[in-house]
């Protein structure tokens, strides 16, 4: 059997779990539902719309924004602890509904021994939801892919996401996002064997997958060096074409591809990030004061010091894989 064959069987067994899990998960009062299908809404939406839970209009309009550029996109509202409109919302309906994902090793996903959703993103969004709810909270936990993550907030299918994604001005057009708690950068992933050495002419007449709707492919198709790009709903297929042969790199963030890394030894980073960004909770544009409520949480959650929560999942989740991060970015304000 050759490495590239062990390592695919290594990474169906890690993940089976994960693939198959599409049914409905009680979680330490969790619950994981079916993922979104592309373009089909949740069958659960309409009921939701029908009883108040999600539907448009609800929230007062979040105020007139500053221009977006590069430079200020990640600059979120002031914290706040209030129970505004959106706030309110959830706690009457005493749940909150997140979008994650369930198949991204170390970030989102559900783990093989004790089949719970694990990760650094599932950490984080619990926190929000004791904070919102209280001590024991009901989580809701709906599994979107990368291209459904901004349709699931407009259509307010979830109340918020917490996915590794990265805030941009074209999506802050769309959605609103928290400040940034974590910072990546898209980067390229191979087999060691492989000659590719970077974001660059190396990729020249190669199969280069990345996730529709995702960082991954703005930037392949500004500059794709000479690429064929394959797009795919997760980049979890991506590392799947890659081992099958199918696909000949992967560009994702620099976490994402150190967690695939990880699960596979055959696959190495290569090169250096070539792009600066910041991951951020998304949420409906009309929910100012949610928007407030997570900055808030947020403020609570990077702590200070190697105690804080959010030092503690780096090391639980991410230090293995992305050794050397002293502690998390540093929130910027509009206001």
């Amino acid at each position: 059997m050759t490495r590239r064959a062990r390592g695919l069987r290594n990474l169906r067994a890690a993940l089976s779990p994960v693939v198959a899990g599409a049914g409905v998960m009680a979680v330490a009062a969790a619950v994981l539902v079916p993922a979104l299908s592309t373009g089909t809404p949740h069958p659960q939406a309409g009921r939701r719309a029908a009883h108040g839970a999600y539907a448009p209009g609800t929230a007062q309009a979040s105020p007139a924004a500053e221009r977006c550029t590069k430079e200020t996109a990640a600059r979120s509202l002031r914290p706040s602890p209030a129970d505004g409109p959106a706030v309110r919302r959830i706690k009457k309906k005493g749940q909150l509904v997140v979008g994650v994902d369930q198949n991204t090793y170390r970030w989102g996903f559900r783990d093989p021994d004790s089949g719970e959703l694990e990760g650094f993103d599932i950490d984080l969004a619990r926190a929000l939801a004791k904070d919102i709810l209280g001590p024991h909270p009901k989580v809701v936990f709906l599994a979107v892919p990368t291209n459904q993550r901004i349709p699931a907030l407009r259509h307010r299918r979830v109340d918020m996401v917490v996915r590794t994604m990265t805030i941009n001005c074209a999506r802050k057009r769309q959605v609103a996002f928290s400040t940034a708690y974590f910072q990546a950068g898209q980067q390229v992933l191979a087999p060691k064997e492989s000659k590719i050495t970077a974001f660059d002419g190396s990729l020249r007449g190669k199969r280069v997958c990345t996730a529709a709707g995702s960082t991954g492919e703005t930037e392949l198709a500004r500059q794709p060096h000479g690429a064929k790009v394959l797009l795919v709903p997760s980049q979890l297929d991506c590392l799947v074409r890659l081992q099958l042969g199918e696909a000949d790199a992967v560009v994702t963030d620099s976490a994402l591809a150190a967690a695939q890394a990880a699960q596979d030894p055959t696959v190495e980073l290569k090169g250096k990030p070539f792009t600066d960004e910041a991951y951020g909770v998304a949420m409906n544009r009309d929910d100012p004061d949610l928007v407030r409520r997570v900055n808030k949480v947020l403020d609570d959650y990077r702590g200070k010091g190697a105690d804080s929560p959010w030092m503690r999942a780096y090391h639980t989740w991410l230090k293995a894989d992305m050794p050397g991060i002293s502690g998390p970015p540093t929130p910027e304000y509009t206001d």
